[in-house]
């Protein structure tokens, strides 16, 4: 056999053998009899006055809306955002996410009773799964670019929530770290990438540094992978700029298409003499990434 020949079956070899190692490293850390496992659950609910203005938030997603190990899913980050929002609307979440989602069963299972639902803002979390569990960047574009084409045909605005460091999760094998740092940094530009195509997506600074002297394990629930309460706290704080440019955009459609408009046609929202402004009290709006 040719050198080159071999030298391509030992750097394949080398290639698979490393692949099997950390596959086998994904699933001893999701299989860790060491730590417990939490049940999703569903923070949908309804905030505010019954004669305010409404506004309808459709999330769709991962585990980063079923919030694992809370005790009171009032601590969860996108009922904490709301919160802020629901002295002014009657606020109405409605949650579609499912733990361990990948963007292709988002795109399959959640986006169609999302764009049924009509809603004014949609809230799109998802990729982790993707980064953490070996799918191809341009496998995930494609998913997400369908998702986020069909959430605009059907809201006013879309918040896009992009991927954290992975690698900072605490129940993750050591050799696992190096490399979900740079697979979720390089899904999370594909995010600012398919953002900044469109004109009525804003995506959230998902990897903002920890600042000095954070105690990282209390950013997490007792299994090492979600979100504790604290960890959510964090969470809210980066996503409030940025629904605050979402609410910002959704309040403009809603300027154009005029009152009128049938929501199941064109978002219904508001006017914005009835209860929309700004944002919250304090917030730094921004507007969507374009770069």
């Amino acid at each position: 056999m040719p050198r080159h020949r071999v030298a391509g079956v030992a750097v394949s070899g080398a290639a698979l053998a490393c692949a099997a190692l950390l596959a086998r490293d994904v699933w001893r850390t999701v299989h860790r009899p060491d730590l417990p496992s939490f049940a999703n659950q569903d923070m949908s609910g309804t905030f505010g006055d019954p004669a305010a203005p409404p506004l309808r938030v459709v999330a769709l997603g991962d585990s980063s809306l079923t919030a694992p190990g809370l005790e009171d899913l009032d601590d969860a980050w996108l009922r904490r955002v709301l919160r802020d929002y629901a002295d002014r609307h009657r606020v109405e979440l409605i949650s579609l996410g499912v733990g361990g989602s990948r963007a292709q069963e988002v795109a399959a299972a959640q986006l169609e009773e999302a764009v049924a639902l009509q809603p004014d803002i949609a809230v799109v979390a998802v990729g982790g799964n993707d980064a953490f569990r070996g799918v191809t960047r341009r496998r995930f574009t494609r998913a997400l670019e369908a998702i986020l084409s069909g959430l605009e045909a059907a809201s006013a605005a879309v918040l896009l929530v992009g991927v954290g460091d992975l690698g900072g999760i605490p129940r993750l094998a050591p050799s696992l770290r190096p490399l979900l740092t740079q697979r979720s940094a390089l899904f999370d530009r594909a995010c600012t990438r398919a953002a900044a195509a469109r004109p009525r997506v804003v995506k959230m600074e998902a990897r903002e540094p920890v600042p000095p002297g954070t105690d990282l394990e209390a950013m997490f629930a007792a299994d090492g992978f979600h979100a504790s309460a604290a960890g959510h706290a964090r969470f809210a704080a980066a996503a409030v700029p940025a629904f605050a440019a979402v609410y910002r955009l959704a309040r403009e459609q809603r300027e154009r298409l005029g009152p009128a408009a049938p929501r199941g046609a064109t978002p219904a929202l508001p006017d914005p003499q009835d209860g929309w402004r700004e944002g919250p009290p304090g917030c730094r709006a921004i507007t969507p990434p374009r770069g």
